[in-house]
């Protein structure tokens, strides 16, 4: 399987707030819940909101559909598969921007978000959780450690890249060309 292989699943724009207190202040408004570990880290300087408006096209994939076949498997390798498989992690900014554009999810559907974990005032790391857990829509934290094991049917939301797979190649292969 290769990311050319996956249809998208979602298309959602991201830059629409000016910042992270105004996505937050229309998250409360349009009665989307934020728990404890998201709403910290959508407080911390490091969550940070795109400066221009763009559509991203998102692909929803289990661990098992990455290759997996024990019951869990850690964070880490499922970041690794996916990005080799030509998926990009998530700004952190599509955890929020999911929720708001994805009222119609299902209750019981979670869905974890493929990005760079934020730490927490404390240093712990978190990732973003858009979830209908019956109680009503939420934007949830959760364990972010790369060595995190998560079951292999969780579905996780990563990014559909739009660069040819040749220049996402490291640089260093180009440098054994270049003249000393």
């Amino acid at each position: 399987m290769s990311a050319r292989d996956v249809a998208t699943w979602k298309t959602i724009t991201i830059g629409t707030f000016t910042d992270s207190l105004a996505l937050r202040n229309e998250l409360d408004s349009r009665g989307c819940s934020v728990g404890g570990q998201a709403a910290e880290i959508l407080a911390r300087p490091t969550f940070t909101i795109s400066s221009r408006k763009t559509n991203v096209e998102l692909v929803d994939l289990s661990p098992a559909q990455l290759g997996f076949s024990s019951d869990t498997v850690t964070l880490a390798d499922v970041y690794a598969r996916a990005q080799q498989l030509g998926f990009e992690l998530a700004a952190a900014e599509v955890g929020p921007q999911l929720r708001l554009q994805y009222f119609d999810q299902p209750v019981g559907e979670f869905l974890v978000i493929g990005m760079e974990p934020i730490k927490t005032w404390s240093g712990e790391p978190i990732i973003l959780n858009v979830a209908n857990g019956g109680a009503g829509l939420i934007l949830i934290g959760q364990d972010g450690r790369a060595e995190a094991d998560v079951s292999v049917t969780s579905r996780f939301i990563f990014v559909r890249s739009h660069q040819p797979a040749a220049s996402r190649e490291p640089i260093g292969s180009v440098a054994a060309f270049l003249p000393p």
